[in-house]
């Protein structure tokens, strides 16, 4: 396909999914599964119209990814609750380190003994698959800034952070498989891959959001008035937190979660907004002018809100763009007992258990564990992933092995995950 073909057929998929809206949010199934439908009819294993090659295009589609998670995981995090309290943000922080470092291990247990796979290897594919995605879990995830519901929160929350905690495990298999330098002993993975890094990420993304937060109350309280553009300027806080975190060897996506996080806590701190039964930072109600209508002073702007529309455009854009990428790198040759044996221990045993090894002793209900061990979905943050290790010396002969598991793990739970959350949320809604 030529860049022209490109544009027409991203073009029709564009329209086609904005003039639908309606219709396919009534569908049974999420939105991916058609991209993936699409991308599967016209890719290698249909009409063979075009095919992707990751190993050819690696470079290009680890920064398309990147992109996409970034910007996934800032949406993400100005939609949390605030502010930061151990009773509730405790499940989701053991979700997004304890339980996703016994998948890791779990997985790579399965990687050496059941696929020969070397140690290294075995890490580096738990690494990979570990984390749960931001960008394809729209449908389990928080829909609106102040959503309460605790089952999408802490799935959220838990995909907002593991994207970045997975990153210590990636550079251990690569290590163990003389890609990296791991120190002695593992000293300097420890010390600088993990603890300074994941603190030091922390410290940007709350320093980037909180400072960016009171310029921008600052300027708009200016009078005259001053105009802020919400749009540029979030992801003008999205580019520079994470181009830091990468300078002084940190963890960006945690730092761009946290970031979110830290402008929505902080303009709601500054905007006079008061706590509720919960606990939770709620801006006042706005009260109607004699027209009816809200007046403009009683409802202050803010970047993490006026920003948030336009963020999640882009993740729609995105995720149509990857998800299509994805069904040209299908082929036969992946559907390989390697790749459908991974799946299941994965979606049936690895997660299930390692949620319920992260929140065991916790005050989460049973039913709530069963959900969130079951909503564990895998998608553009394992392609990420998948790339950087391919593009920072991940042998070739290995190389083809993870792509083939990681491309079928990831349709899988796009199928899978995509076809089952619509009938039990309902279910959870109808019962709760």
């Amino acid at each position: 396909m030529t860049t022209t073909h490109w544009f027409i057929l991203i073009g029709c998929l564009m329209l086609a999914r904005g003039l639908a809206a309606t219709t396919i949010s009534r569908l049974p199934f999420t939105s991916a599964i058609v991209y993936l439908g699409v991308g599967l009819t016209l890719g290698p294993l249909g009409l063979g119209i075009f095919s992707f090659d990751p190993f050819v295009q690696s470079t290009l589609l680890e920064t398309l990814t990147e992109i996409a998670v970034l910007i996934s995981l800032f949406s993400a995090g100005v939609k949390m609750p605030v502010p930061i309290t151990f009773e509730r943000w405790g499940p989701p922080i053991r979700l997004a380190w304890v339980s996703m470092s016994v998948t890791v291990a779990l997985v790579a247990a399965f990687g050496y003994f059941v696929l020969g796979l070397p140690l290294g290897a075995g890490v580096l594919l738990g690494a990979i698959l570990a984390p749960t995605d931001p960008v394809l879990a729209t449908d389990v995830q928080v829909r609106h800034a102040g959503d309460r519901d605790q089952l999408r929160f802490s799935l959220t929350s838990e995909a907002g952070m593991n994207d970045g905690a997975a990153f210590p495990f990636v550079m251990l298999g690569l290590g163990l498989l003389g890609a990296y330098e791991l120190g002695a002993f593992g000293w300097r993975w420890a010390l600088v891959d993990v603890v300074w890094a994941t603190l030091g990420a922390i410290a940007i993304g709350v320093a980037g959001g909180t400072i960016l937060a009171r310029l921008g109350w600052m300027l708009r309280g200016k009078d005259p008035k001053h105009e802020v553009l919400d749009d540029l300027v979030g992801l003008g806080l999205i580019a520079i937190v994470y181009g830091l975190s990468v300078e002084f060897k940190a963890w960006g996506f945690l730092a761009v979660f946290f970031a979110g996080v830290a402008l929505r806590q902080a303009e709601l701190e500054l905007s006079g907004a008061h706590k509720d039964r919960q606990g939770l930072l709620v801006a006042d109600n706005p009260k109607p002018d004699a027209a009816g209508s809200h007046t403009e002073h009683e409802v202050p702007l803010t970047v993490s809100v006026e920003s948030l529309v336009f963020k999640e455009h882009l993740e729609r854009l995105s995720e149509l763009t990857l998800v299509l990428l994805l069904g040209g790198m299908l082929s036969i040759g992946a559907w390989s007992w390697k790749s459908w044996g991974t799946a299941l221990f994965l979606f049936v045993l690895a997660r299930p258990l390692s949620v319920m090894i992260g929140l065991a002793g916790s005050n989460t209900s049973r039913r709530l564990r069963a959900f969130t061990g079951w909503f564990g979905v895998r998608g553009i943050g394992s392609i990420y992933y998948l790339m950087y290790a391919i593009n920072h010396g991940l042998p070739l002969a290995l190389a083809n092995d993870m792509v083939q598991i990681t491309i079928v793990v990831v349709m899988l739970s796009i199928l899978v995950h995509g076809t089952s959350v619509k009938p039990l949320m309902d279910r959870f809604w109808r019962r709760k």
